[in-house]
């Protein structure tokens, strides 16, 4: 009785992390493309070379206010709710953006990205979802086997970008078309999720924390700060990416290659992410983390050869990797049930939030910083220094406080 009682709950857990990893190469696909041909595109359609990136940026500002929406929704109605939004959204979103691109409209093309954040908000969620019937021990494998979907994405984006691209007389509107047919097809693999609703809360049932008590717990608050520091410089620097390919001399084949570099070195590592974090500890990997990141400015510092964009995009990737599931797995163990909305909202919205600022900062930085690319990517890199320090200092700060506090 105890082997069974012990097995089930992995056994539903194991099935429902299949379908969202299903659903993270398939769904996620939209992504990396989007990533790749986002400020390209942007570059085309904007009047001003700087505001290049603000496709880009109103993804992550429609990601960061739909978070605490989403959340909300799935902690009322339950996980699939929330991820059928998140596919509307992104077909809606490519739908407007391929307007945008028909008809040449910069601030069409800007409604359609910031409908595209919906979708990049609810696939956020995945990780989250891999924990919900999940044990204690299975749990931050469950989130490394969902992010590790992203390998398939990796490899799907960017060759669909490569297909579609140039297929129509419209540059990237073949793309946009692409990502509607994505969320039409991924979407039917919510149907066989088999995640239970949250039970509402009964009378006598221990009072959820505010999101001010949330914030005071210290173990929370520095998995929001590690998550919102490994998100927000990958996405500056990817942002940057194709822009500085491009501005350098290489083509748009291989911009989309040092993306699809980027990304499986982003999902690639989390085969094994989660048993690192259980036999090393969570905060050892994060550190781990910033370190690789770090590690990716030097290289990005270093020179502006294509193998320098690769190695660079590479260490990005696992940084983030690192970074961002063991800050994930740090807040999932650092909260109740009945917190788990209001919790997992807020952490996106706050992390979206950075990234938000992070890729508006990255096309200003990128392409009015200095009079070439060369200088924009040097700027783009040195920015990294005072979050890393930021996040470096918030994890030294929570292994000196004692144990019990």
């Amino acid at each position: 009785m105890t082997d069974a009682v012990l097995t089930a709950p992995d056994s539903r857990a194991k099935r429902n992390v299949l379908i969202l990893v299903m659903a993270q190469a398939i769904l996620g696909a939209q992504m990396p493309m989007i990533f790749t041909i986002g400020g390209l595109a942007g570059q085309s359609l904007a009047s001003n070379i700087c505001f290049a990136t603000l496709p880009i940026s109103f993804i992550v500002l429609g990601s960061m206010l739909s978070a605490t929406p989403v959340s909300a929704l799935m902690q009322r109605y339950g996980r699939k709710a929330g991820f059928f939004v998140g596919t509307a959204g992104g077909s809606l979103g490519a739908a407007i953006g391929a307007y945008g691109l028909s008809i040449g409209s910069f601030p069409m093309f800007l409604l359609g990205s910031l409908f595209t954040g919906i979708y990049m908000s609810a696939q956020g969620f995945y990780r989250f979802a891999a924990t919900d019937t999940a044990s204690d021990e299975y749990r931050p494998k469950a989130i490394s086997y969902v992010m590790a979907g992203g390998l398939v994405a990796a490899v799907i984006g960017p060759q669909l970008v490569k297909l579609t691209a140039d297929a129509m007389v419209v540059p990237f509107l073949g793309s946009y078309i692409a990502v509607i047919a994505l969320n039409l097809v991924g979407s039917l693999l919510f149907l066989f999720l088999d995640i239970p609703k949250p039970p509402a809360p009964l009378p006598d049932s221990p009072r959820a924390r505010s999101r001010i008590e949330l914030l005071r717990n210290p173990r929370i608050a520095v998995a929001i700060i590690c998550a919102m520091v490994s998100y927000a410089l990958m996405n500056l620097v990817m942002t940057s990416t194709p822009l500085a390919v491009v501005g350098c001399g290489f083509d748009k084949a291989d911009a989309a290659d040092v993306v699809t570099g980027h990304v499986l070195a982003m999902f690639a590592p989390s085969f094994f992410t989660g048993h690192l974090i259980n036999r090393f500890g969570v905060e050892k990997i994060v550190a781990l983390g910033l370190v690789i990141l770090a590690g990716a400015g030097v290289v990005g510092l270093a020179g502006v050869t294509l193998e320098n964009f690769f190695v660079a995009l590479i260490l990005l990737g696992v940084g983030w990797n690192f970074g961002f599931i063991g800050a994930t797995t740090m807040l999932a163990e650092a909260h109740r049930p009945e917190e788990r909305g209001r919790v997992q909202g807020m952490n996106d919205m706050l992390v979206f939030g950075c990234v938000t600022v992070a890729s508006v900062a990255s096309g200003g930085l990128m392409n009015c910083s200095g009079g070439t690319a060369v200088e924009g990517w040097t700027a783009v890199n040195i920015a990294m220094v005072p979050f890393l320090t930021l996040a470096g200092g918030a994890l030294i700060w929570l292994a000196l406080r004692p144990a019990d506090s």
